[in-house]
């Protein structure tokens, strides 16, 4: 390790970064795991902002968690910044690969997934669930390493945020035309949106909303599940069970043996629906994957790309619990 890649105390330093498709994260830890920077930006999913704008977010991202802790880029020992559809577009690869050249020394760009495994799991193996703006799952166990999900919107992205919401805009338009039986999320919504006339929904949504506003939604569908909307609780479960069957497919590319005690964790947005999603996903994972063991995640996906930068050198890096706070 070159003393150019230390901090002035002669300490190694390691950036996060952890995007996705509401925000990007950029998290600056020493050596011992202490919390020396963080910048919050907006969403990194270039399909929404463009491949420019996602190269000036990434560019200005670093220069100012950079400047918040006085550090040069040639002091960072190594950066991981995991982003949303990385991997997904062979003709674009070498640009996404190219988008830090010139601004760190030593930085790798991969799918964001990565982040959520490092910090759920902390590096060990097992799989990860992601349920934020998408859905996808990504596994190691020993030498291999297998993904399932994230094809996207338009047709996948099943147990998402983003799924949740458009499945709880149809559950409200179904409600409010008689096809389904009104339950409370009826009035969540008409209340949300300040609806003169259910049919408003069509001007406040169609055209409108972009992918990362949309699955912010979600809560309605949540919301009305806590209040009793049993329709809006069987859409959390459905959720739960789709997540679940993206662990099972995992686990299979993953040639594991049946039965084996793998661990599964999770991160994302869909989570902060509690019980009415983890226990619909632990009682499907019972059927889908038995062994399996559903565990509340170690690290957020912000301290996981940090943990995986210096993976990446050969250092074990575990955040202490100030940091683990902070982020």
């Amino acid at each position: 390790m070159s003393s150019a890649s230390l901090d002035r105390a002669g300490r190694p330093v390691f950036l996060g970064i952890d995007g996705g498709g509401t925000k990007t994260s950029f998290l600056l830890l020493d050596g011992e795991g202490r919390l020396l920077a963080r910048h919050v930006s907006g969403t990194s999913y270039y399909l929404e902002i463009g491949f420019d704008a996602l190269r000036a977010l990434l560019r200005e991202g670093v220069a100012e968690t950079l400047k918040q802790a006085q550090l040069a880029p040639a002091q960072v020992t190594s950066a991981f910044a995991g982003l949303p559809a990385h991997g997904e577009d062979s003709a674009l690869q070498g640009a996404f690969d190219a988008l830090l050249e010139g601004v760190l020394p030593r930085a790798r760009i991969g799918n964001d997934m990565i982040c959520s495994w490092a910090g759920s799991l902390g590096g060990e193996d097992g799989i990860s669930l992601v349920a934020g703006t998408g859905s996808m799952a990504y596994g190691q166990w020993g030498e291999r390493d297998a993904r399932s999900g994230g094809w996207g919107e338009v047709f996948g992205d099943e147990g998402s945020a983003y799924w949740l919401a458009r499945e709880g805009l149809a559950l409200f338009a179904r409600m409010a035309d008689g096809r389904a039986e009104p339950g409370p999320l009826l009035e969540l919504v008409r209340g949300h949106f300040g609806l003169a006339q259910d049919l408003d929904l069509c001007a406040a949504i169609n055209g409108h909303a972009a992918r990362s506003r949309l699955a912010q939604f979600a809560r309605l569908a949540s919301a009305a599940a806590a209040d009793g909307d049993a329709q809006a609780g069987a859409l959390l479960t459905r959720a739960g069970e789709e997540l679940a069957a993206l662990a099972g497919a995992v686990a299979r590319r993953l040639e594991l043996p049946v039965g084996a005690g793998v661990p599964v964790s999770y991160t994302g947005g869909v989570f902060e629906a509690g019980a009415a999603v983890t226990d619909a996903l632990r009682a499907a994972l019972t059927r889908a994957l038995p062994g399996a063991m559903l565990m509340a995640p170690r690290f957020g996906p912000e301290l996981g790309a940090a943990m995986h930068a210096a993976r990446l050198v050969g250092v074990r890096l575990v955040p202490v619990a100030a940091a683990a706070a902070a982020a």
